[in-house]
């Protein structure tokens, strides 16, 4: 683990993780509160090292102080369940010869009102370090799965308690491009998406631009869908849509792109929208280490499509779909609120 000034969150992390934790690493990058004192409490091996504007140095040095066969990484903010504790126990109880090399879990950064993953996507989390697993890049750091890789049923939530400083990886972008750093298309991609998390939607569409003349596969699809955020934010809703035309380029339409492109027809015509939400049924989550919203495929075009044909005058046929998105689920509030148009 890599941490700076976790106080609030580190205990209830680090609590989780000596149930299944052989060591416990701490790399401490600046903290000015108690977060060294109660990692003390867990671990004789916490250690410092200077802040350089480089998430994947930070991690590789935590890495360089593991002596397990098998290195695992978390955030001060991630939660593991219970159930996904055992599902842990279960991979280290393995013969070593058994366990992949990359073992790929689902980080959960949204849950439904069901408990079900509302945002998620596949991170590289338990690895085996005779291949010394390196992190790459300054920002949004990752290790390239390697050797045998494994999608397994482990779900890590990332569960923050306060919001970070939305500036922050913007200015280390900035602050390395300043320096000649130069970006691949993945991390254009991000730099593109924080430009656009804050306001600098033009700026952004140059980057993501640029990003889209050399990406490929899942950063791609990606980055159509911010160009498309961005576009649409700026009110531009032609360039918007065919952006995220172009996400089809990179891989099978995924249902949260269908959704993403109905929405966009829906303030022009109903019968349109509803044809693209009828096609989202159709589509599945799109390629590996996607980021996922699983109500795309279900639930959403559900209720859009019960307000396309309400507002089409087709009550009966809005009726069926408000009822097949009741029965996935009914305390939300958006079937709350629909409730009393279909009442008899």
């Amino acid at each position: 683990m890599i941490v700076k000034n976790e106080e609030s969150v580190i205990g209830r992390c680090l609590s989780i993780a000596e149930k299944f934790a052989d060591e416990i690493i701490v790399v401490d990058t600046g903290s000015e509160d108690g977060t060294k004192r109660v990692c003390e409490r867990f671990t004789d091996k916490v250690f410092d090292f200077e802040w350089i504007d480089d998430f994947s140095a930070a991690r590789n040095f935590a890495f360089s102080k593991a002596t397990k066969p098998l290195v695992m990484w978390l955030d001060a903010d991630d939660v593991v369940s219970s159930e996904n504790v055992d599902k842990i126990l279960e991979i280290k109880s393995k013969r070593y010869d058994e366990i992949a090399d990359t073992v790929m879990c689902k980080y959960v950064t949204a849950r439904a009102d069901d408990g079900s993953p509302a945002f998620s996507f596949y991170r590289e989390r338990i690895m085996k370090r005779e291949f010394n697993p390196t992190w790459e890049g300054f920002i949004h750091e990752c290790i390239p799965p390697f050797g045998r890789v494994t999608y397994s049923d482990v779900e890590i939530d990332h569960a923050k308690l306060k919001p970070g400083n939305p500036w922050r990886n913007l200015h280390i972008y900035q602050k390395k491009l300043s320096e000649g750093a130069q970006l691949d298309s993945r991390n254009k991609l991000y730099y593109g998406r924080e430009l656009a998390d804050n306001r600098l939607y033009s700026d952004a569409i140059h980057v993501l631009e640029d990003c889209l003349s050399s990406a490929t596969g899942v950063t791609g699809v990606e980055a159509s869908e911010t160009l498309s955020d961005c576009y649409s934010a700026l009110g531009k809703t032609d360039e918007a849509v065919n952006a995220l035309c172009r996400a089809f380029n990179f891989g099978a339409p995924r249902a949260e792109t269908i959704c993403k492109l109905a929405s966009l027809f829906a303030v022009r015509d109903d019968r349109q929208s509803a044809f693209w939400y009828q096609a989202a049924l159709c589509c599945e989550g799109g390629l590996p280490g996607i980021f996922r919203r699983p109500e795309c495929m279900d639930f959403v075009p559900y209720v859009e499509l019960s307000c396309c044909y309400y507002r089409l005058g087709e009550k009966e046929r809005a009726k069926k779909y408000h009822e097949m998105a009741f029965a996935l689920r009914p305390n939300h509030p958006s079937i709350i609120h629909n409730a009393p148009f279909f009442t008899d």
